[in-house]
């Protein structure tokens, strides 16, 4: 067996390798995900009546879904409340992770230590600390404390936001630069959260850049290449296949948040043991959220550098 594994080329010890890193995830799939997964996905087609301790189902086809997209009048309207918002967040997380990647990136005093700070929002938004920081009183009030200093009359960018307003033509921020501005801000007011949920994607930067050759860099000095030059030239198409990946992670992530409203929905419709329609209403949700990933991939693939 060791002979025939020393035999292989360099590639296929790498897949070997990779599959015995992320054999511990497919095992635990199959063993406890798989089943619940078949489940659900009869129970999304099924009527679903309690009988003692077990689950009565009769088959009814598409009505759940039916009753999901027509008769509910809560799910279509939250979805694409909760798609504007993605799509006004997503680019924010990765614009900003991708600057302090590039931050982190230089050669400075204590930079493992603040790399670790950037990096424990992922840990303290994860699993029991998640719980922690949403049930801990104290905590909870510091939130609520976070959230009214941001409030429009005492922020800066409230400040800003009437200083631009009286300073505009007419007292008012239209047009395309008014609409940009508004962001701008809005994205300001949110930088807690952003910067919370951005410590995955700027590891996954960090290590895209750590992979750059330094010769590419010193090659384009000695051509005379200035460094924004060097960055749009260099920097930015090697790191764009990890821009696709980390705008797919942080789509992914951003619709399974545990304060995505579509979720709340589910998960109280499951509260009221009305199994076949939140079934439905998650499988729903699923497909939807693959589709707009698929769209996603798509664009900015065309658009990816691949280095050979």
């Amino acid at each position: 067996m060791l002979k025939k594994l020393r035999k292989l080329d360099y590639n296929a010890k790498n897949a070997i390798a990779g599959y015995l890193f992320i054999s511990p995830f497919i095992i635990g799939f199959l063993a406890f995900m798989c089943v619940p997964i078949v489940e659900s996905l009869r129970m999304a087609f099924s009527e679903v009546s309690r009988s003692g301790v077990k689950n009565e189902m009769n088959f009814v086809f598409i009505q759940n879904f039916k009753t999901v997209f027509l008769e509910n009048h809560e799910f279509s309207p939250t979805l694409t409340t909760e798609l504007m918002r993605m799509v006004t967040t997503v680019p924010a997380i990765i614009v900003f992770s991708f600057f302090v990647a590039l931050i982190l990136n230089q050669k400075f005093k204590a930079r493992g230590f603040v790399r670790s700070v950037f990096f424990l929002p992922v840990i303290l938004s994860a699993g029991v600390m998640l719980g922690l920081e949403t049930n801990n009183p104290l905590l909870r009030e510091m939130q609520e404390l976070i959230q009214e200093s941001n409030a429009v009359t005492s922020s800066i960018t409230g400040t800003l936001e009437k200083v631009l307003i009286i300073s505009g033509a007419g007292g008012t921020l239209d047009g395309i630069l008014g609409g940009f501005l508004g962001y701008v801000l809005d994205i300001v007011n949110q930088i807690y959260g952003i910067a919370l949920t951005s410590g995955m994607q700027i590891i996954i930067f960090l290590s895209g850049l750590q992979t750059i050759s330094p010769s590419m860099y010193e090659a384009s000095k000695i051509e005379g290449a200035t460094a924004w030059e060097s960055f749009w030239k260099i920097t930015f198409p090697m790191i764009s296949s990890l821009i696709l990946v980390n705008v797919v992670y942080s789509v992914i992530d951003y619709f399974v948040r545990s304060d995505n409203r579509v979720m709340e929905r589910v998960v109280m419709m499951i509260g009221r043991m009305e199994y076949g329609f939140s079934s439905a209403m998650a499988w729903a949700y699923f497909s939807i959220v693959l589709v707009v990933v698929g769209i996603i991939s798509l664009l900015i693939s065309r658009r990816v550098y691949y280095y050979e």
